[in-house]
């Protein structure tokens, strides 16, 4: 009778009350994990409005004005550079403010980026940007995509026998926003240096925030090329 009432009465409490205590600290943990991430975003937008409290917009918009009439007019490339510079600067300084952008503004600005770049590369480097049509008409999280493209140029190969190359497409179908970049990289890179950085790893977290059960993120390296795959519903 002893064993029984132990069974029937101290041993079904017992296990209760465990597994009351493990909710209790599931839902502890999980306060404590949403806390945390409200800590480091509160954090970053504190440290993004201190900067732009050092920054006066019209003083430095002035001054690139100022530098821009200084450039002579037969030199267009160096005032094309600067122009696309002042307006990458303008929307890191005004658009991150929003919530969304349209995708027509986050793909100008990759564009600038990227012509930005091709001043600093020689003829033996070729980059392919390729948009299509249908990429229009929606609003996604601002500088989603640029650490994607700033780790292509950061890794990309420096080969004097064969062609380097940086290949970027975008498109959209069903629904779904598909971005694949790819580039060449060297067969064997410094292991001081890792491929996947500090940008990539910050992209991916604000993708599993911003897009949760909404994106896919395939990133493969393979010997000598790299690739990112991601794709979003919208």
């Amino acid at each position: 009778n002893m064993k029984a009432r132990i069974y029937d009465n101290v041993i079904p409490h017992f296990f209760l009350v465990m597994a009351g205590a493990a909710f209790k600290l599931m839902m502890d943990y999980n306060k404590m994990q949403q806390r945390m991430v409200e800590m480091a975003k509160e954090k970053a937008e504190a440290e993004l409005n201190f900067l732009k409290s050092q920054i006066n917009p019209h003083f430095l918009f002035n001054s690139l004005n100022s530098v821009y009439f200084l450039i002579e007019k037969n030199n267009t490339e160096a005032r094309g550079a600067l122009h696309k510079f002042s307006e990458m600067l303008r929307y890191q300084l005004y658009e991150m403010n929003e919530s969304a952008v349209s995708i027509e503004k986050e793909i100008q600005y990759l564009q600038d980026y990227i012509d930005l770049q091709k001043l600093r590369r020689d003829d033996n480097f070729n980059i392919d940007f390729i948009c299509s049509p249908e990429v229009k008409g929606f609003s996604i999280q601002p500088l989603l995509l640029i650490p994607f493209v700033e780790n292509a140029f950061k890794h990309v190969s420096h080969n004097k026998t064969q062609s380097d190359f940086i290949k970027l497409e975008l498109s959209k179908a069903n629904g779904e926003f598909k971005f694949n970049i790819e580039n060449s990289k060297e067969p064997v890179e410094k292991k001081t240096e890792k491929h996947s950085g500090i940008g990539l790893a910050n992209v991916k977290r604000r993708l599993a925030l911003l897009y949760p059960g909404k994106h896919q993120l395939k990133i493969n390296s393979e010997i000598d090329t790299f690739n990112v795959a991601l794709s979003i519903k919208i």
